[in-house]
């Protein structure tokens, strides 16, 4: 990982920006993560496919991917690959207001071939064994995510703070065609497409210190 924060530019008192990258090999908490782990993506969406209930975009973030010899593997542990890179940029209008224009991007690789059960492109195709694909059905499981957003805040007195942040996220995934899945409740058990998906999402905050 690497990081860097530019202070004192000319765009205003106090404004400055932070960027940083990172890259790993077994360990994707360290570019893709919440404060508690790392995520599994599942978002869904609209299709226009006929018989097709919904389209789903999925990203799953293992540090490794296993398969035994029993069940076609050579068992050893495929390490999973990610790199990602964020930025940002803070603007203080006044002493009261300030703006910061943030995003990411993200990359979640798994390493070698589709089909060949000796990686973990090949193993991934174990997650939908027993299922109902159609015939152009692809298990591919690299995806990347791209975030952008902005938040304004406002702090009239010490301690008291509003703000307004607007997001806008991107998961971008390599599996392709349609499968019937049985997905957590409430979504039912029915065929979906794979497809990229979107989100666009406001907050809208009041936070007190004391």
């Amino acid at each position: 990982m690497a990081a860097l924060q530019i202070k004192n530019i000319p765009t205003g008192p106090g404004d400055d920006f932070k960027i940083d990258a990172s890259y790993a090999w077994g360990d994707t908490k360290q570019v893709i993560s919440t404060s508690a782990a790392s995520p599994n993506l599942a978002m869904f969406s609209g299709t226009g496919l006929p018989g097709v209930y919904q389209s789903v975009g999925i990203g799953v973030v293992p540090d490794a991917i296993y398969l035994p010899v029993t069940s076609g593997g050579d068992g050893s542990l495929k390490l999973t690959k990610s790199w990602g890179v964020r930025g940002a940029f803070n603007h203080n209008w006044d002493p009261y207001r300030s703006t910061s224009l943030f995003g990411s991007a993200t990359a979640v690789r798994f390493k070698s071939t589709v089909g060949d059960l000796t990686t973990a492109k090949g193993i991934s195709a174990n997650y939908v064994t027993g299922t109902a694909v159609s015939a152009d059905f692809t298990c591919n499981p690299d995806f990347n995510t791209y975030q952008l957003g902005v938040i304004t805040r406002w702090a009239p007195v010490k301690n008291l703070t509003f703000s307004a942040d607007v997001m806008w996220f991107r998961l971008d995934q390599e599996t392709t065609g349609a499968a019937t899945l049985t997905p957590a409740a409430p979504k039912p058990s029915a065929t979906y497409e794979y497809r990229d998906q979107e989100a666009v999402s406001l907050l809208v905050r009041a936070q007190r210190n004391f």
